[in-house]
């Protein structure tokens, strides 16, 4: 079990997998008390020529002094050796901020798994279980990765994310040659590898908090109490619940406090962020959001709020969906989400299910249903579409 502490034996081993058809990456991180995840440890494991089991696998120390992950980053855009990870999307966020590069090209074996029949957001111990005929020791998932001297049983759990991979990998990359459904899941890893992905604009942020409140002028007071908390959050780098949570924002874009001393009567809002930077900062994004014109207010999405759904449509939307799940493997909650079922039966048509592979394997049939062309019937214990 080989623990990398210096750029040299970082760059040594990224060489040899310069040279190699691909490396499984996996990350170990913190982000209780931060913005940005903490990266506390990288492991790697490359393939040997006589077998994906016996090649070398490494552990690096991110934390270690003086240590550059530049040659890391360089792997990571190396073409020619195919980047494999698990339920990728926060190890990429990682190295987008931290390298501000992302893994080309990338294999995410979560993704591929529901392709292959696993299931919806398989985990990896089950993969490891079924792929590897492995178990992995879990009794080091929960631990502060910051500490240090690492211990030996940390060292080996964090080492079997990337050993086991290696099997896990090969087995699915040949499933998805044999039938075909590999640009399936390019499509998928493409969202993963466009940058827009991470980034978090503070103009943006109101998007995320959920409110039936539909008042321009309320609106407006939580678009910017939400961009001062997120770009405060992102300044300072610190979680967003450390300056308020959102239950507090809604209560302020309601009472819109305009002095210290309204702050003060706030039920939900900390201590902390009554006074200070914070306060001043909720006292000027209430004042923006009370002097918005009304010709610039947000407004909800009406297409997820407002949706005219046919509820008997959207249930024969169901049922063709986990019809469709059943023939093909491919886990239904990859094909199209219930949001989408319900946009369809409401006669919108800007939806993922429609575009791409999912077009395909539901989106044709979905909308030959919604138009009346094709009807469901049982065969046996499987659904059957037919003409009408």
């Amino acid at each position: 079990m080989k623990l990398i502490t210096t750029t040299e034996e970082l760059a040594a081993f990224c060489a040899e997998a310069h040279a190699a058809p691909y490396v499984t990456v996996d990350t170990e991180f913190l982000r209780e008390r931060t913005y940005y995840s903490k990266l506390c440890l990288l492991q790697m494991a490359l393939p040997a020529p006589d077998g994906p089991e016996t090649g070398p696998a490494v552990l690096v120390d991110p934390l270690a002094n003086g240590l550059s992950l530049a040659p890391f980053f360089e792997l990571l855009r190396d073409e020619s050796t195919v980047k494999v990870l698990h339920a990728a999307r926060q190890d990429l966020e990682i190295f987008y901020f931290d390298g501000r590069t992302l893994p080309t090209p990338l294999f995410d074996t979560q993704i591929a798994a529901m392709v292959c029949g696993f299931g919806d957001q398989i985990g990896y111990e089950t993969l490891v279980r079924k792929l590897a005929k492995g178990s992995i020791d879990k009794s080091s998932r929960f631990t502060d990765w910051s500490r240090r001297p690492l211990s030996e049983a940390q060292l080996r759990y964090a080492l079997a994310d990337v050993t086991h991979l290696r099997v896990i990998y090969e087995q699915l990359a040949a499933k998805l040659e044999a039938s075909g459904r590999a640009g399936w899941v390019a499509e998928e890893l493409a969202v993963l590898n466009d940058p827009e992905t991470y980034i978090s604009r503070p103009e943006d942020a109101w998007q995320r908090i959920k409110t039936r409140n539909d008042s321009g002028r309320f609106l407006a007071i939580l678009r910017e109490l939400a961009a001062f908390r997120e770009g405060f959050a992102q300044s300072r780098n610190v979680p967003r619940a450390r300056v308020f949570k959102d239950d507090a924002l809604l209560e302020l874009a309601s009472v819109k406090p305009r002095t210290i001393e309204d702050l003060g009567r706030t039920r939900l809002l900390l201590r902390e962020a009554r006074k200070g930077e914070i306060a001043q900062g909720i006292l000027d994004a209430v004042a923006r959001g009370l002097t918005c014109p009304p010709e610039e207010f947000p407004k909800l999405s009406s297409q997820r709020e407002n949706m005219n759904v046919n509820p008997a449509l959207a249930d024969l939307l169901r049922v063709l969906l986990k019809a469709k799940s059943d023939s093909t493997g491919v886990a239904a909650k990859l094909i199209a989400s219930s949001s989408d079922l319900d946009a369809l039966a409401a006669g919108y048509r800007d939806v993922p299910a429609l575009s791409g592979w999912r077009a395909e394997v539901f989106g044709a049939d979905a909308l030959r249903l919604c138009r009346g062309e094709v009807g469901l019937a049982l065969n046996g214990s499987y659904v059957k579409v037919f003409a009408l």
